[in-house]
């Protein structure tokens, strides 16, 4: 059976600041969702991460369905219209246009879509991000597609190794979507060239190579800032990856969210953290926005969905979090300096640039008629051995 699997997702309010949305809206996204199901939807489930609804649907309408991406903007605005009157912060505040437009890329919500056939066994993963721009799965991602040290499977399981292809996406490029195809392992040190810079290249898709019509993931890829044209939020990526089989196994894609690699977003989407593993439906973290990424595990059948599994609650974590959490203490030691802070290029949408222009006349360049007396005397004493 071909199926679609659409998760989209949006911060439309929290409580008390950048926390967790009301009950009361994500009660209004359910049963919109809800409602709706039986037109258009196989089956949906509906969540939060940090301050962000995500709704998780299945259907056979196909990527970009005009209906179901109405399905989830309409639930968006009416649940936004509840977090206005309840005085929530930031509400809708992903929501950065007007009008619906046949589907909600570049409109402000994120969301990451798969069409396939079905296996006998259809498992496959949804991660949802918080606080973190669209680069943040890079290197678990790569980790798990290109790296037998984290990704046994690559070497033990003739269904993955033959290497996955990735179609990564220039985030700096804003007239249209400007992709590379890069294939692993033959193009290993391009793509590790690329993704190390989670601020201008993510992973938009992955694809199996030995079965070139089945695809691995997808990632979404928005930038809040370039459709603003400002700072409104951090992008807060969703993905669906699909594991088992001829994908890796949900197993191995745990040492790899574990490294917990510094990514941009966090208090203000201005600084470095690393990036934790949490159960779904955690609040974001009092201590500085920490980026935090959850991961569910679902089965499905005739596009039917089980309960999903908590990938990242078990105990194991814990330990790993606890280990985390002191990288971003140590981290957050260094206040504003780099690279605590993110760099310029990426703080450019924000109130940094309007205090940088008005410094900006106080510079003057220096010339040899402006080094006065004392620093010509201490220059020449400096050079003089006796």
């Amino acid at each position: 059976m071909r199926v679609t699997i659409s998760v989209i997702k949006a911060d439309i309010g929290a409580i008390g600041g950048h926390t967790m949305p009301s009950a009361e809206i994500l009660g209004i996204v359910r049963d919109r969702v809800e409602r709706e199901r039986k037109k258009l939807l196989i089956d949906a489930f509906v969540c939060h991460t940090g301050d962000d609804i995500a709704m998780i649907m299945t259907h056979a309408k196909g990527q970009d369905s005009p209906d179901v991406h109405q399905l989830a903007w309409d639930a968006l605005i009416k649940a936004t219209d509840k977090a206005k009157s309840q005085g929530l912060y930031g509400a809708g505040q992903d929501l950065l246009k007007e009008a619906f437009s046949g589907n909600v890329r570049g409109l402000g919500p994120g969301s990451a879509e798969i069409e396939l056939d079905e296996r006998p066994s259809e498992a496959f993963m949804v991660t949802l991000g918080d606080k973190c721009g669209p680069g943040a799965f890079n290197l678990p991602l790569y980790l798990a597609f290109a790296d037998p040290m984290y990704s046994p499977g690559l070497m033990l399981s003739e269904g993955l190794h033959d290497g996955f292809t990735f179609h990564i996406m220039d985030m700096d490029h804003t007239e249209g979507d400007r992709v590379i195809v890069l294939e692993a392992p033959e193009r290993l040190y391009d793509i590790a060239s690329l993704l190390r810079d989670t601020n201008r290249y993510a992973i938009e898709a992955i694809w199996s190579r030995k079965y070139p019509n089945e695809q691995a993931a997808a990632v979404g890829t928005t930038r809040l800032r370039n459709i603003a044209g400002r700072y409104v939020g951090k992008d807060d990526p969703p993905a669906v990856i699909r594991v088992q089989k001829i994908f890796p196994a949900t197993e191995e894609f745990g040492p790899a969210f574990a490294v917990a690699p510094f990514v941009g977003g966090d208090t203000r989407g201005s600084h470095n953290l690393p990036l934790m593993p949490v159960p779904m439906n955690t609040p974001a973290s009092t201590f500085f926005c920490c980026p935090m990424v959850s991961a569910l595990g679902f089965s499905m059948h005739d596009g039917i969905l089980t309960a999903p599994v908590d990938l990242f609650a078990d105990p194991f974590w814990n330990q790993v979090r606890d280990r985390i959490a002191e990288k971003a203490i140590e981290m957050r030691r260094q206040g504003f300096f780099e690279p605590a802070m993110l760099p310029m290029s990426e703080l450019e949408y924000g109130g940094i640039v309007a205090r940088l222009r008005k410094l900006d006349p106080e510079f003057a360049v220096r010339n040899g008629q402006g080094i006065t007396a004392a620093t010509r005397e201490a220059a020449v004493t400096a050079d003089d051995p006796d």
